[in-house]
């Protein structure tokens, strides 16, 4: 089974350093971080007018707090907000908050989608910063205020345990951390992660009002149009994951039972980089599957894995 390729745009100026305005009050700053699992770098957002809140700092880089602080200009910084806890996004927040002295408002310490299984390694481990603690704990539902803005939490576990996601009430605008990012798709990872989560909570922000997407990576996944908007990319990504558990099903049937079988046999021309990411992923979407009944998963030492289609799987 082949699988269509979803309409990613990867032509993006990030003017890394500059601060864009790309809406009333939102000026976006993107890091100087880029690599393979961060595209062009981090985007660093900033809200308000006369006071101001900042989304995802970024990673810990001193020229990239000179860009913030040169754009803040002395304003009263309210809250600093994360969309989660990987580095990337956050590794800066302890120096943004010494300098600021604002307060850090995120969704809870970073923490595990599940238990790790016995031996298992969690990959993401070292680039998560588990030590940091929220001076707002900020939960679903909620919404909060900077300046004359106001925002709508959602949660959106998926990527990690604490992802969450902002909308700007009363606009189609929405900042959607490592969600939803119109460069690629989502790195997805047990036990720092979880397939089902994610695919809940893509279903959370299709049916959300929001259709203007502000992601952590890359450019904007702007409304263009009912079929060409937020909303319809993060549909496409749902369906582009469904069609990834039907040709992983496939690959099983005809015999790979492994993660580095199933992965050599769907991306059979990737290199080193590619296909250690691609596991990761097979890894949650295969887990998925085995909670749903659809493939039997044995764990074996050392964190290997057999893999088989349940007679009675429907």
């Amino acid at each position: 089974m082949k699988i269509s390729a979803l309409p990613f745009n990867r032509q993006f100026d990030p003017k890394n350093g500059t601060p864009v305005d790309i809406a009333q009050n939102v000026v976006r700053i993107t890091a100087s971080n880029s690599s393979p699992y961060t595209f062009t770098g981090t985007n660093t957002y900033i809200l308000g007018k006369n006071k101001v809140a900042i989304i995802d700092p970024g990673p810990n880089e001193g020229q990239h707090l000179l860009h913030l602080l040169n754009a803040i200009n002395d304003r009263e910084v309210v809250a600093i907000i994360l969309t989660h806890t990987h580095k990337d996004h956050c590794a800066l927040a302890r120096r943004l908050q010494q300098k600021t002295g604002a307060p850090l408002w995120f969704g809870g310490k970073h923490r595990l989608s599940r238990p790790k299984h016995f031996l298992e390694i969690n990959k993401l481990q070292l680039a998560s910063d588990w030590n940091l603690t929220p001076d707002r704990l900020l939960e679903d539902g909620q919404t909060i205020k900077i300046d004359n803005i106001e925002l709508e939490v959602i949660a959106t576990p998926g990527h990690c345990a604490n992802h969450l996601c902002f909308g700007i009430v009363g606009t189609p605008y929405i900042f959607t951390g490592d969600h939803v990012m119109g460069w690629n798709s989502t790195m997805v990872a047990t036990p720092d992660g979880s397939m089902a989560d994610y695919l809940k909570s893509l279903d959370r922000l299709i049916a959300a009002p929001y259709t203007h997407y502000f992601p952590g990576h890359g450019g904007a996944i702007k409304d263009l149009g009912e079929k060409n908007n937020g909303r319809s990319f993060a549909h496409a990504l749902k369906t582009h994951r469904l069609m990834r558990n039907a040709q992983i099903i496939e690959a099983i049937e005809s015999g790979a039972d492994s993660v580095s079988q199933i992965v050599k046999q769907i991306y059979p021309d990737a290199g080193a980089k590619i296909r250690l990411a691609a596991g990761m992923i097979i890894e949650a979407h295969i887990e998925y599957l085995a909670d749903k009944g659809r493939v039997r998963l044995q764990r074996g030492f050392g964190g290997k894995t057999r893999l088989s289609i349940p007679e009675n799987a429907s």
